[in-house]
């Protein structure tokens, strides 16, 4: 099978090890990965904040980009969701405002291959137990767009338990938001520190080292608040424990 990997804005400026280790993984299970140069950003950020029409140029480009292959894998539930969600809603608000069915149909071919890395493998797949060693306690952070948005469900917690080595602890109020939220974040520091300070007392109760999530931009600020609140937790990102094994593991 071959698939294209949708790496992102934020893993591609701060976290491009969860791209590697997306690559790693998926080649390990068979599956050419392609890394088409010419993507950009799925245009969430300017919808996210109001701005509609300027991120219709972002979507097409998308669709023009991505249009050819058979899946479309993205270690970002914000950004799978992104696509699967919301693409569609653009065209049909285009349509509304009178302006055709021009975006929906260049849109609509890439809406139902898009896959976060989780549903991917489970899903298209149909594996839980990737080969994967990591010999640490680690609790699941589920982000609000993974769990939300793309209903992911139990689909990484099922696969990081096949994980050898891994020992699974349930983290408190799990499904309450770190307080990310990208532009919520700046909007509302204040409540947002506090809904980030929350969550890692939380993980830290657990007695976990490693705090994991399939999403970077969360695990960001989390990371900032662990960092701040001076805590000996980690963030990692599910692709990078994922791929690790006995032979080449990861940190």
């Amino acid at each position: 099978m071959r698939v294209a990997l949708f790496l992102t804005c934020v893993n591609d400026t701060l976290y491009p090890d969860t791209g590697r280790a997306v690559v790693k993984l998926l080649t390990r299970l068979g599956v050419e990965v392609d890394f088409p140069m010419a993507q950009t950003c799925c245009g969430q950020a300017h919808y996210n904040t109001g701005y509609r029409h300027e991120a219709e140029p972002l979507a097409r480009h998308f669709s023009d980009v991505f249009g050819e292959y058979e899946a479309i894998v993205t270690p970002s539930g914000s950004c799978g969701a992104m696509v699967r969600e919301l693409y569609p809603r653009m065209g049909e608000r285009a349509r509304a405002e009178g302006r055709g069915d021009t975006l929906a149909r260049t849109l609509a071919p890439v809406v139902p291959k898009t896959y976060e890395l989780t549903e991917f493998l489970v899903d298209v797949l149909g594996v839980t137990d990737v080969g994967a060693s990591y010999p640490h306690k680690v609790t699941y952070h589920p982000t609000c767009h993974g769990l939300r948005g793309l209903g992911l469900g139990d689909r990484p917690r099922r696969l990081l338990q096949a994980v050898r080595g891994l020992e699974l602890v349930e983290l408190p109020g799990a499904e309450e938001c770190c307080g990310f939220g990208g532009t919520f974040a700046l909007k509302n520091a204040e409540v947002s520190a506090a809904m980030g300070a929350d969550k890692v007392r939380n993980a830290e109760s657990t007695g976990a080292e490693v705090l994991c999530a399939a999403d970077n931009s969360c695990l960001m600020h989390i990371g900032g608040t662990m960092s701040r609140l001076r805590t000996g937790l980690r963030p990692v990102h599910i692709a990078e424990i994922l791929a690790s094994t006995e032979e080449e593991p990861t940190v």
